[in-house]
């Protein structure tokens, strides 16, 4: 089968990562609407938190979307909700990304379009992020999950900064759901050997941008599993590569007498990424995309 001509990826996080009965549930909503294919569903039990690739014809993800989210919101209570992860929503947040015959201006409007939907009929509040926003400082989803569910739940009602882009002022046990666009972005996450979260949290406020670090990193150090790990969202790979990031916190570690024991993907990666990954480890100065054989394959091919 020809892939659509218009095609869109969205990456919805829901904050539920330990009853699979309730992901399975989500999971089926989003499969409910034709023209819309789930490529990778990755749940977290320290984070509490699921996390689900993917892509269909832009009209079809934005109802998939829908029907996630008010599927999210009949079987996650926030007040009941424990995890790692910030959140401020059942369903978290859900950005739409440009692939292939969609402008970031179209999804945009898609985020727009779902944000009305959802304030309006499920009367869930809803925050615009990254390129969908209404304000500068809506931009950076840190700003707007500042506080968590429980610190939002006041001052959604009180303060008028926090006033959502659509819904209601007033939180349910749903929470309220932050929706947008913005470009591909990575979710890496790097362990450490030792169960001293201090250690991940001074190399995440190293490397993260927002203090100093590497320009389109956004990082966070936890307790997972009793090892320490970094977790962070690379922005741009492109111009803030993920070897460099690796590089970084590996020198960092060693300041606290610690290395890194493994890292992990959340979700999916474009090829290019990973290519550019081979090529700075093994010094392939001379090395091209058209050296691998799919893509080689592709090349000559076709579809």
């Amino acid at each position: 089968m020809a892939l659509p001509q218009r095609l869109v990826e969205c990456v919805p996080n829901f904050s539920e990562g330990r009853r699979q009965d309730v992901i399975d549930e989500i999971v089926a909503a989003i499969r409910s609407v034709p023209r819309v294919w789930i490529l990778d569903v990755e749940s977290d039990p320290d984070h509490n938190r699921s996390v689900i690739t993917c892509v269909g014809e832009p009209e079809a993800v934005v109802d998939a979307m829908f029907r996630a989210i008010a599927k999210a919101a009949e079987l996650i209570n926030l007040d009941e909700h424990e995890g790692e992860h910030p959140r401020i929503g059942a369903t978290d947040v859900v950005p739409f990304v440009p692939l292939r015959g969609v402008t970031m201006q179209d999804c945009v409007e898609l985020a727009r379009l779902l944000g009305q939907r959802v304030g309006e009929e499920l009367g869930i509040p809803v925050y615009l992020y990254e390129a969908a926003a209404t304000r500068p400082d809506r931009e950076n989803l840190a700003n707007i999950r500042k506080g968590e569910y429980e610190g939002l739940k006041e001052a959604i009602k009180s303060d008028p900064d926090r006033a959502p882009d659509f819904g209601p002022r007033e939180l349910g046990p749903a929470g309220a759901t932050v929706i947008g666009a913005r470009e591909f972005l990575i979710a890496f996450n790097v362990y450490l050997n030792t169960d001293d979260v201090s250690v991940a949290k001074k190399i995440a406020r190293a490397v993260r941008h927002s203090s100093g670090g590497l320009r389109y990193v956004k990082a966070l150090g936890m307790l997972v599993g009793g090892q320490a790990q970094v977790s962070m969202n690379l922005t741009n790979f492109k111009k803030t590569p993920i070897f460099r990031v690796v590089e970084m916190i590996r020198r960092e570690a060693a300041r606290y007498g610690c290395t890194i024991t493994h890292s992990e993907l959340v979700g999916l990666t474009p090829l290019e990424a990973m290519l550019d990954v081979a090529q700075w480890y093994l010094q392939l100065d001379d090395f091209t995309a058209s050296q691998v054989l799919e893509r080689r394959l592709e090349e000559v091919i076709g579809e």
